[in-house]
């Protein structure tokens, strides 16, 4: 292989994502992530990216609230690392 991504390999990722999303993720959760990824599209993508190597960790086992996702995105923005709890 080239090393290439293919036009279908990013479809079943995008749709990985949602899945994922929805799955660990509030409805209000979800929502906040539409207005960042309008806003600034770089941001929400490095938070998707983080939260699903989070679940793929099994580090993340109750749904997240917006709240939750305010803190998490406060520590993204600054830099700084943080455990996501019960």
């Amino acid at each position: 292989m080239n090393g290439e991504v293919s036009a279908e390999d990013l479809k079943k990722f995008e749709e990985m994502k949602k899945v994922v999303m929805k799955r660990i993720l509030s409805k209000q959760a979800i929502e906040r992530m539409g207005r960042i990824r309008v806003v600034k599209p770089e941001l929400a993508a490095q938070l998707e990216l983080y939260l699903i190597q989070m679940y793929q960790a099994g580090k993340i086992k109750t749904e997240i609230s917006d709240e939750q996702l305010k803190t998490i995105l406060e520590t993204l923005s600054s830099g700084k690392e943080f455990k996501i709890l019960k």
